[in-house]
């Protein structure tokens, strides 16, 4: 007898053996997607990890209930990955899992009621309540409804304790339906029928048949003239598009098609599309011819990754560093192999992805969260099945089932948002692309103009191979910096509002002369805050423990991490007062300022608030491009590798605010930050301008960035880190302890925390504390802080602690509704 080790997407340690039915013997293989039933009636679609003879000691396997597909989903170096960054990440096997396969790969189970077939209500009314009876004839006109919607047809929270009674009656029977999540899309196309198809001679009959049939015949000849099979008979195979049939170029009548189809003239039939295609320009253009200094950047590249398997590009914005990576990726295509060019933000993908499929055409694929559940799958087939060479996309398209991977290029591979929060696992993109290279003997290059101090340091180190590109491409000249003294303008009256007299002539200015701006601020929303003029009293969000953000277009405050929202106060709930104000500044209110001071420009706006619809990245991203905003306002979204032609100046509102973090990183943040959003300016021809106002002119990282002097601002930020015992010289995992009762968390943290001191030693755990913000989603919060040596530490064994430490505490019984969540190498 066989058995199957299956992965099924549940937060528990470990995979799950089932037994192969006879029936199913010679069907499954590692990789395959299977249907099993978990625990009480769930049917999950698990991953086949491996395939033995070994029965388990302890329990009866349940079978494999059905095999989903012919040729499996996933390959062995995925599930090997998957189980990497279980164990790095200290995680389980099938959180990963949940993450790395799309959605439309996974049949679930729903739960649905409806009335047992031997009961019958109306001999049975005096065992019914009153809510049991209006469930009941509900059921008796919709025969069977979902479990979820029960709460809803009641008008009660949970409805669990009246389901469970009349399963108790044997009134009702709970069924599970499966659902097939992935569909793929179809198109109704027309091809003439195969008697004429194959032998044009019988055309000439059919056309003295259509002869006094005028609306026919026009679609015969329509037809012909799109598919000429007189030429070649197999073009009829393929047809064409009905929809294109009937009403492109001249319209046909639908109904003369119809009855041209019912006579057998016409067949209807389906084939599968995909869902985006993406336009290919009439004649693929050659890859761009680099400058001197690009070129000696690449050779330098090249020869970097003959002798390491990984090198840092470091080129200054507006470098170029895009043509170099199309060079590389070129080689890949020429040999047949794969390549995968990540992005840190799904922003940066439309311009491009724009720009690579000149080059690439049709083997260029996309993959990212924005993209449905079936386009997902649809890019992974074209992955699996060598249809695209080379993919664009987020960290998660790391989890893609490549065969024959060989460059990764992790573009801004700097930034933060390579780095997973919640849910687990919590892994950080640039490291795991270096794992999934190593696994496929790939070769990783990691291109910045702001390099990580981790990655820095590790080309010091001779770990990484480096190549240098610090000249703009062309004539470009880096921007100029001026910085403003804020509080000497406001001294002077010469700011308005949060605009000083300089940004705002300069802006102007700019717009006269037909150029295009950018302003940053980091900070979504009207302001932080609406306060009470007399008491200062200050609406907070009653499950987290934060002020809730005024939002000036929809006139409510909301909170950022649990989307309560709330009609703004009129009236102060703690004095009465009527003198309510808004305090601080978010992107609406530069926008609402901008269009007070500047009526006459057209202003845009880009950050998370106008960018939750699909597309809608995409449409503001092109209508600046195209001419039609003068000034883009943005949070950290304009800062990342976009690149427009005709922007010669960016205004940072106010750059201070990037600084105070309590966190070690806040410095190399805020330098990364500014030193790419003053990119964006005079990327063509006339250098460009950035109006830098900050409070602190004196502040050494502003002076840094304005000579965009990365190397200086390393040599100091890593003496820190080295000094205080921060990454790259350590290891991080971050222990977050919550519960819904604050005193539960304070003695659940200080019980973890005291084990993990006997077991690791005083001076590598700091905490446990309370987070700046201490409750979110009504759950108290404390942090651990775990430091871990680079060197003479057995890191596996020391997850292996901390792992004994948290089931330890677990097992305690005042701590059962205490969780933890582990973040190794937080960010």
């Amino acid at each position: 007898m066989k058995f199957a080790e299956v992965i099924l997407p549940v937060p528990i340690p470990k995979s799950f053996c089932y037994v192969i039915p006879s029936q199913l013997d010679l069907e499954v293989l590692v990789g395959h997607r299977v249907l099993v039933e978990f625990g009480n009636r769930k049917m999950y679609t698990g991953i086949v990890s491996e395939i033995h003879e070994t029965e388990p000691e302890k329990y009866i396997p349940k079978p494999i209930l059905e095999v989903l597909e012919v040729e499996p989903s996933v390959n062995a170096s995925q599930i090997k990955l998957w189980q990497w960054v279980a164990d790095y990440y200290m995680c389980s096997i099938g959180e990963v899992l949940n993450v790395a396969l799309p959605s439309g790969l996974k049949l679930s189970s729903q739960s649905y009621i409806q009335i047992h077939p031997h009961f019958i209500i109306e001999e049975n009314l005096e065992q019914l309540s009153d809510r049991e009876f209006t469930l009941m004839s509900y059921l008796e006109k919709e025969q069977t409804i979902p479990y979820t919607q029960v709460g809803e047809i009641l008008e009660i929270k949970s409805p669990y304790k009246t389901i469970k009674n009349l399963i108790e009656k044997e009134a009702i029977l709970l069924i599970e339906k499966i659902k097939e999540r992935y569909k793929p899309k179809m198109e109704k196309r027309i091809r003439l029928s195969q008697q004429y198809a194959d032998q044009p001679d019988s055309l000439d009959d059919l056309f003295k048949l259509l002869s006094k049939r005028q609306k026919q015949e026009d679609a015969l000849l329509k037809y012909l003239s799109l598919v000429p099979i007189h030429e070649d008979y197999l073009t009829n195979f393929h047809g064409v598009a009905k929809r294109e049939f009937l009403h492109v170029g001249r319209p046909l009548s639908p109904s003369s098609v119809g009855t041209m189809t019912k006579n057998g003239i016409f067949e209807e039939f389906e084939r599968q599309i995909p869902r985006f295609e993406l336009s290919v320009a009439d004649k693929m253009q050659p890859t761009p011819v680099l400058s001197p200094a690009q070129k000696e950047c690449l050779q330098k590249t090249i020869q970097g990754l003959s002798e390491k398997n990984v090198c840092l590009l470091h080129g200054i914005t507006g470098s170029g560093k895009t043509e170099i990576y199309l060079q590389l990726i070129k080689s890949v295509i020429e040999n047949g192999e794969q390549a995968l060019f990540l992005i840190p933000e799904i922003a940066l993908s439309s311009q491009l992805v724009k720009r690579l499929k000149v080059y690439f055409g049709d083997v260029l694929g996309i993959y990212h969260s924005k993209f449905s559940d079936n386009e997902r799958v649809e890019t992974w087939k074209g992955v699996q099945e060598g249809q695209f060479q080379v993919i664009v996309g987020t960290r998660s398209s790391l989890f893609l089932p490549f065969s024959d991977l060989s460059l990764i290029i992790v573009d801004e591979e700097h930034d933060s948002s390579y780095k997973a929060n919640d849910p687990a696992p919590r892994y950080q993109g640039r490291d795991l692309a270096l794992v999934l290279a190593h696994m496929h003997h790939a070769k990783v290059v990691l291109g910045s103009a702001t390099p990580s101090l981790e990655s820095f340091y590790l080309a010091v180190k001779n770990k990484y191979a480096y190549a240098g590109l610090h000249e703009r491409f062309g004539d470009a000249q880096l921007p100029e910096i001026k910085i403003i003294d804020v509080k000497a303008k406001r001294k002077q009256k010469k700011m308005k509002d949060d605009f000083s007299d300089d940004l705002l002539h300069i802006l102007h200015q700019n717009t006269e002369q037909g150029y295009q701006s950018i302003l940053f601020q980091n900070r979504r929303g009207y302001s932080p805050y609406v306060t009470c003029d007399v008491c200062n009293w200050v609406p907070t969000c009653p499950s987290c423990n934060v002020k809730l953000t005024y939002h000036i277009y929809r006139n409510e405050i909301r909170c950022h991490y649990c989307g309560h929202k709330e009609h703004v106060p009129h009236t102060c709930v703690s004095c009465g007062s009527t003198e309510m104000k808004t305090v601080g500044l978010g992107t609406q209110k530069v926008e609402e300022e901008l269009k007070t001071y500047l009526p006459e420009v057209r202003v845009g706006r880009l950050d998370l608030d106008t960018t939750r619809r699909k597309h809608s990245y995409d449409q503001i991203l092109t209508d600046f491009e195209q001419g039609h905003i003068d000034i883009l306002v943005g949070t950290q979204m304009i800062t990342k590798g976009l690149d427009f032609d005709n922007v010669r100046v960016v205004g940072i509102i106010n750059a201070d605010t990037m600084l105070y973090f309590p966190d070690f990183r806040a410095h190399e943040r805020a330098f990364q930050m500014l030193t790419q959003v003053s990119g964006r300016a005079g990327r063509r021809g006339e250098t460009g301008t950035v109006i830098l106002q900050t409070q602190q002119p004196s502040e050494t990282l502003f002076a840094k960035v304005a000579r965009n002097d990365y190397h200086n601002f390393y040599r100091k930020e890593i003496k820190d880190r080295e000094q205080y015992h921060y990454p790259p010289f350590t290891r991080l995992i971050k222990l977050t302890i919550r519960s819904e009762k604050q005193d539960l968390t304070h003695d659940a943290a200080n019980y973890l925390g005291r084990l993990l001191v006997n077991w690791l030693g005083q001076k590598r755990i700091l905490g446990p504390q309370e987070p700046g913000i201490n409750k979110i989603r009504n759950y108290y919060l404390s942090e651990i802080l775990i430091k871990l040596e680079r060197e003479g530490i057995d890191l596996k064994k020391a997850k292996g602690l901390i792992q004994k430490a948290i089931y330890q505490q677990k097992e305690e019984k005042p701590f059962k509704r205490v969780w933890v969540s582990i973040d190794v190498d937080p960010q």
